[in-house]
């Protein structure tokens, strides 16, 4: 049957995006199976397929893997030949810490400032924790560029899952029209030019489930 990668709303799901971004960029071939999140029935509708009872799941042929990192990382071993981690070791080594660091940490910029692709909150959730995050992560990105990204425009050169875990936090940036650095500011810009991204962002302005805990400044 192939792969098969269970996400929920586009338009908040930023764990989602992460493997259904870097399922796309690498031009695996995959089904996606959608689930609405928060309703009475989507968590039923979820444990069917993620033992968590959490999206994203991806299904390949009788093997589940649930947790966006971890699904990446399956995606890497299947896939060798797509280099979805890059090649050199010192780099593959920061990669694997800087997308870690995003996957554990910046919970102020998570509450916040939530994934929302359908809305435009300029000035909206600036707390001091979020300011630091946001400092954070541009310093983290900045020092992937200049050290790691000579041979493209990606945080280590050529898009890897280090890119997928900051791609989401590039549309909180947009959405909340951040005030970037010019490193930072074009990093943004070429995550939110990629064609998967503005296929992402499309089908999410097309959803109309409303999700009022994401919506703190509607």
């Amino acid at each position: 049957m192939g792969l098969a990668l269970v996400i929920g709303n586009k338009n908040y799901s930023s764990w989602s995006l992460r493997p259904w971004l870097l399922l796309k960029q690498a031009g695996i071939p995959f089904r996606e199976i959608r689930i609405s999140l928060y309703t009475e029935e989507s968590r039923v509708q979820i444990r069917k397929y993620s033992p968590s009872g959490k999206v994203p799941a991806l299904l390949d042929d009788g093997v589940t893997v649930w947790e966006s990192l971890a699904i990446c990382e399956y995606l890497a071993e299947k896939f060798p030949e797509k280099q979805l981690w890059p090649p050199d070791l010192t780099a593959r080594a920061e990669a694997r810490s800087v997308a870690t660091e995003m996957h554990a940490g910046f919970g102020a910029l998570r509450q916040h400032m939530s994934m929302n692709c359908r809305r435009h909150f300029p000035g909206k959730g600036r707390t001091p924790e979020v300011l630091r995050d946001i400092t954070r992560i541009t310093v983290l990105g900045n020092d992937c560029r200049v050290r790691f990204g000579d041979n493209g425009p990606f945080l280590f050169g050529k898009f890897s899952i280090a890119d997928c875990m900051y791609g989401p936090v590039a549309l909180r940036f947009v959405t909340y029209d951040v005030e970037l650095d010019p490193v930072s500011a074009a990093y943004v810009n070429t995550i939110a030019a990629l064609p998967a991204i503005r296929q992402s962002v499309a089908d999410a302005r097309a959803e109309t489930e409303v999700i009022p805990q994401f919506e703190p400044y509607a």
